[in-house]
């Protein structure tokens, strides 16, 4: 009898063992669709700053067209040519270009509101000779800025286009001739045209994202960067959000949020802010889906990755790669225990082909080990990359095989000549039609989920009624309601009034 019973309990062990091994096999494989599809908000432009999201915060900046990022050309009013970088780098300066293009376009490093790095078009920075020769040569070779490459520019009070510009060393950069820059102009150099020390400058493009607002600001960024976490977003949006059927927030975050101490230019307090966020989305019932828009080192050259001139660093090392998984690491383990995190999303919107597939495909397999070393039961979401080459479904042989994955797709009828000219009822086909079908390619019954992570019901279409506009986001809600995970609308609140979902639901263009 007692061989009997022995037998037979662990027949019943094998049993159970194996009815386990059966449910997280065919959890694996069926990707255990959420109970609920995700209906969510991007509570955008609030701990990863967005200029064009709320301009008012760049206001109090000084010389705010000279921030980080900003692209400069100068041109000789003696010699009417342009300032270039001969060879766009590692040689010398020169002033003998009549029309500007890459080498003669420069990009600011902001160190105060009137002292600037210059790099040039192969990276390096313009700088004074320091390695033997006239100390009064300015040559384009440090691969690192310093006291050296340091520069003051100085604009006219009438006319801020004409610039000085005064090197370190205390002298004025002139152009002596065509192929001679120096920095060794003493006393005043006037306004003239004739003066070899006056420039014309021309600054365009720059970026409106978290390092140049920091920065810009300076000693002032804590207090003007607390003030707008402390009033952009709310407790009351919050509350906004749960009565308004939406179901979860994702939330932008920033890599310097997980570090501490909170490195320059970036300050601290945005992780309070961020458990802050915790607290209300327990309070009202909603989800969180975590979101790493900004990572140490930029993915897409685009100021919501909080780049600082548009470089892309993200995977070109093993120490980007390190460093990234460790901030996914810290923000897994500190919400894992949160009964509202619903998902870890590792990266926003890499680009291609400066972000290879191989390099994503590492990081992604390190990050989700990382959620998983936290929590079993948090989705991660892989973003697709954006550009050529790469295609819809490239990351479905990471993806399947391991449980709870979602991939991220942003759809907008937007940013692309193709949408131009497109009347109301085109852009509403374009939705039924092309974006169902991009949609069904990325929503597999076996795959990974699919996650329409960013969209918005606004178009190219000129001066559209309220009924075009509430058609048009009812076809992106009846199309992206068939992905598997979820959608999330960009972004909650906006100056844009049609990117702001609020708006929108209180104007009743929206209903949910």
């Amino acid at each position: 009898m007692k061989a009997s019973s022995a037998t037979g309990t662990l027949c019943s062990w094998l049993l159970l063992l194996l009815l386990t091994h059966l449910c997280l096999w065919m959890r694996v494989q069926a990707r255990e669709v959420p109970s609920f599809r995700f209906k969510a908000v991007n509570l955008g432009g609030w701990l990863v700053t967005e200029r064009w999201i709320k301009p008012s915060l760049f206001d109090g900046i000084p010389n705010k067209d000279l921030l980080d990022g900003t692209q400069v050309q100068f041109r000789s009013t003696a010699w009417g040519k342009y300032l270039c970088a001969e060879k766009g780098g590692d040689s010398i300066i020169v002033a003998n270009r009549s029309s500007p293009s890459g080498w003669e376009t420069f990009k600011l490093w902001r160190v105060t509101e009137d002292q600037f790095q210059f790099r040039v078009f192969n990276s390096q920075f313009v700088g004074l000779n320091v390695g033997g020769g006239p100390s009064s040569s300015v040559l384009a070779v440090a691969t690192a800025p310093g006291v050296s490459e340091t520069f003051q520019i100085i604009r006219k009070a009438d006319d801020p286009n004409r610039v000085h510009i005064k090197a370190p060393n205390g002298m004025f950069l002139q152009a002596k001739s065509e192929d001679v820059v120096t920095a060794d102009f003493s006393g005043e150099p006037g306004w003239e045209d004739s003066s070899k020390a006056v420039f014309v400058m021309n600054a365009f493009g720059g970026f409106g994202g978290e390092f140049q607002v920091t920065n810009g600001y300076g000693p002032q960024a804590t207090q003007v960067m607390h003030d707008h976490w402390n009033t952009f977003i709310v407790e009351d949006d919050f509350s906004f959000v749960a009565k308004n059927g939406l179901n979860a927030v994702r939330i932008p975050v920033g890599w310097w949020t997980a570090v501490n101490p909170t490195p320059a230019p970036f300050v601290d307090g945005s992780l309070d802010i961020l458990d802050k966020a915790f607290s209300w989305a327990e309070k009202y019932g909603l989800k969180v889906i975590v979101d790493l828009h900004a990572p140490p080192y930029s993915q897409n050259g685009w100021e919501h990755s909080a780049t600082r001139d548009g470089t892309i660093e993200f995977g070109s090392t093993q120490e980007t790669i390190d460093k990234t998984v460790g901030i996914i690491e810290f923000f897994a383990s500190r919400y894992a225990n949160s009964p509202s995190l619903a998902a870890v999303e590792l990266i926003n919107e890499p680009r291609a082909p400066e972000v290879s597939l191989d390099a994503l495909t590492q990081y992604y397999k390190a990050g989700y080990d990382a959620v998983r070393r936290h929590s079993s039961t948090a989705y991660v979401i892989m973003s697709n990359r954006l550009g050529s080459p790469s295609s819809p479904t490239e990351l479905f042989p990471l993806a399947n095989g391991r449980s709870g994955t979602v991939i991220d797709v942003h759809y907008y009828n937007l940013f692309s000549s193709d949408f131009n000219n497109l009347s109301v009822q085109q852009n509403i086909d374009f939705i039924y039609q092309t974006r169902a079908s991009q949609l069904n390619t990325v929503t597999s019954a076996n795959g990974p989920l699919s996650f329409v992570g960013e969209w918005v019901a606004e178009w190219q279409v000129q001066n559209a009624a309220k009924e075009d506009y509430q058609k048009f986001a009812k076809a992106q809600l009846d199309v992206y309601g068939r992905a598997s995970f979820g959608w999330a609308y960009w972004t909650l609140k906006n100056v844009n009034p049609h990117w702001s979902l609020r708006w929108m639901i209180e104007n009743g263009y929206i209903t949910l």
